[in-house]
């Protein structure tokens, strides 16, 4: 764990542990899991129960994969309450799923050792965990309740108060006296509750982390050197589009109308015929060293952006492609670079493989991620192993963490969906 990520279990050794808010954040970290631990039990028990009785007539059957599953979002959830008292984040050890659709998603989590750790972290908590969590925050709040509240007894009864119906309180001074002794209990109080909150978040991470730990400093580090290696990499592509741009074409420009203005002067002849092939020779260059220019690194992505240049990717393409790309702000300029490179080639694809007649480009920011998506209405067949185009966009993209689903069933549509993380 970072030295910097504060726990609940460094603030209790620290004296302005009560000043602030963490005795409050160990109070409701426990009482929420009180009752995200009923919602538990009553699903499980629902889910088996009905499961188990509609199994004779085939209905059951979702329902007890549905109870397989119920681990999945209640360790997503566990995941988030811990950031409560706990700042450090536990990774989800699930993967993405290689297709989409849920066909695909429910085979990679019944295959994965998470699935089923999740799910025996549910039943524990549902039956064990959070009954023992009860009974310590109702304690606590009893005991504090219960002293606190004499005056108020006594009030109603006018003579007499019983003090958590352990004794008597016969005066107002003993009510008075009983209540500020709950008051001051609550600070003491506080300590214990605040080492059970830590002894419970230890044990989630623990239960739920992924076998082999969560990412080490060695992983960050290398993660980090792939990065700057994208980065160089984009530099270097940078440089050289500048320098072909800057000096080989304004080069062949020149050469061509040097071409030109010879022509006019030299003589109708095997010269001026040799001028002209010379002439169109360095035109026909001219054009590839700019196509060659726009491979490298398109011109209009570093001015105008991703969605200027996939709208200039649409109007390229052989074949009619609608474009619907909403970005408010601009990504990363590698996600960005990495994107246009990879709608680039799914078009290519589109236009030789497919057979379709026409094709939409979407591209929306949901939850962090840039989401874009390519279909078509073509004969489908597409598979990212088939060849080394759509095999090298998917290894370009995982550098940056993104993913490359692709779903395309024989007889089509294929649909190329793209989903890179912007931070």
């Amino acid at each position: 764990m970072h030295p910097h990520s504060p726990t609940i279990w460094a603030r209790l050794h620290q004296p302005r542990y009560l000043r602030g808010g963490w005795p409050w954040r160990a109070a409701l970290y426990l009482l929420s899991s009180v009752a995200l631990g009923l919602v538990t039990l009553v699903t499980l028990v629902l889910l088996a129960v009905a499961g188990g009785v509609l199994t004779v007539v085939v209905v059951g059957l979702p329902l007890l994969l549905a109870l397989v599953l119920t681990g999945v979002p209640l360790a997503s959830v566990e995941r988030r309450r811990l950031r409560l008292i706990d700042s450090e984040p536990l990774a989800d050890p699930h993967r993405e799923p290689d297709r989409t659709g849920l066909t695909a998603w429910l085979r990679t989590r019944l295959q994965e050792r998470a699935t089923w750790r999740e799910l025996g972290y549910a039943v524990l908590f549902a039956f064990l965990l959070w009954p023992l969590e009860a009974l310590v925050v109702g304690s606590a709040l009893l005991m504090c309740g219960g002293l606190l509240a004499t005056p108020v007894l006594m009030a109603f009864d006018g003579e007499e108060a019983r003090v958590l119906k352990m004794w008597m309180v016969h005066s107002w001074p003993g009510a008075l006296g009983t209540a500020l002794a709950g008051l001051l209990l609550l600070p003491v109080l506080a300590y214990p509750l605040g080492a059970i909150a830590a002894g419970r978040a230890a044990l989630t991470r623990f239960l739920l982390a992924s076998p082999a730990g969560e990412l080490s400093s060695q992983l960050n580090e290398l993660s980090s050197s792939r990065l700057r290696i994208v980065d160089a990499f984009e530099a270097e592509r940078r440089r050289i589009e500048r320098d072909l741009h800057d000096g080989a074409q304004q080069r062949l420009v020149a050469l061509s109308m040097t071409l030109g203005l010879a022509r006019l002067d030299a003589p109708q002849g095997p010269l001026g015929a040799l001028l002209t092939k010379a002439q169109d020779e360095a035109a026909t260059a001219l054009v590839e060293i700019r196509e060659l220019i726009r491979g490298i690194h398109p011109q209009v992505l570093t001015d105008r952006g991703l969605m200027a240049a996939v709208e200039d990717l649409a109007d390229r393409a052989t074949i009619p492609v609608d474009v619907d790309v909403e970005l408010p702000d601009r990504p990363p300029e590698a996600i960005e670079t990495a994107v246009y490179f990879a709608v680039s080639e799914a078009l290519a694809n589109v236009a030789k493989h497919s057979g379709a007649s026409r094709a939409t480009v979407r591209g929306r920011l949901e939850a962090g991620h840039l989401m874009v998506e390519v279909e078509d209405d073509g004969g489908g067949g597409a598979d990212t192993g088939s060849g080394t185009g759509l095999l090298g966009v998917a290894d370009r993209l995982s550098v940056l963490n993104g993913r490359l689903l692709v779903s395309s069933p024989p007889g089509g549509p294929t649909l190329f969906r793209l989903r890179v993380p912007l931070r």
